[in-house]
């Protein structure tokens, strides 16, 4: 199943993002479920959340996933929702 992951940043977190940036990329490419991803930007181009699209077998896998981000052990997102989606195109 795919499963959309949607992060809001925490407002004044854009360092934190930065910081854990490098280890959060790692994440993404070695844990071999993530379809597709890349930062929510603002109206001026800052980073301000995340999109990642997570195939997985259900929707524990994907929350242990969210969980394990070295940007949610951080502490960055003021929310972060999981949601199940079906691509189209």
């Amino acid at each position: 199943m795919l499963v959309a992951l949607i992060a809001r940043d925490k407002a004044g977190a854009l360092q934190t993002r930065l910081d854990n940036r490098d280890a959060h990329i790692e994440y993404l490419k070695t844990t071999n479920i993530v379809s597709q991803a890349g930062p929510l930007l603002s109206d001026s181009g800052e980073m301000i959340g995340s999109l990642v699209i997570l195939e997985v077998d259900d929707m524990s896998t994907a929350k242990d996933w969210a969980d394990a981000d070295p940007y949610a052990k951080a502490g960055l997102f003021e929310k972060v929702d999981l949601i199940p989606w079906k691509k189209v195109i």
